[in-house]
């Protein structure tokens, strides 16, 4: 081996060595930090909001839950009479009575999902539905459910909104 060869030799060695050392203490950071942010996110509240009509039994889930900056509200249907336009109506007015009781508004919702009795609704339910988040509406999922939605509603919504 000439003493060029030998040279680089050692120079790629030391290189090597180097980059694994960093890649090393890359990779122990990361993970510092991961649980950093895991044993900070355990330690927020979550505030739940049940419905009313609870009579004393553990409820099968919260109408309402906040946690970290984040709102979710439960799926909100109408089971009284009407067409879609008053289901859409209603549903969306007891949404907004959640958001404003979490401390949101409908103009901070960013996810909404729809599930429609029977996608025929589809038109009806938008004509209602339109301008009702302000300017910039959520992103929104609407599918249409083939047993129905529980309690005979036209249309169910949830939605996660900012605080």
């Amino acid at each position: 081996m000439d003493h060029n060869t030998q040279k680089t030799t050692r120079k790629s060695a030391i290189k090597s060595m180097f980059s694994g050392l960093l890649a090393a203490g890359a990779g122990l950071f990361g993970i510092s930090q991961a649980k950093a942010a895991s044993s900070e996110e355990s330690s927020k509240p979550i505030t739940s909001i049940t419905g009313k009509n609870q009579q004393g039994e553990v409820p099968l889930f919260s109408s309402v839950k906040i946690h970290d900056g984040l709102v979710y509200v439960a799926g909100k249907g109408e089971h009284g009479e009407g067409d879609i336009t008053v289901h859409t109506n209603s549903v969306l007015d007891q949404i907004e009575e959640a958001l404003e009781e979490a401390g949101s508004s409908m103009d901070r919702v960013l996810k909404v999902n729809v599930y429609l009795h029977d996608i025929r609704d589809y038109d009806g339910l938008n004509a209602a539905y339109r301008g009702r988040f302000g300017d910039s509406p959520p992103v929104r999922t609407t599918v249409s459910c083939h047993g129905g939605i529980p309690g005979n509603s036209l249309v169910e919504i949830d939605c996660i909104a900012a605080l």
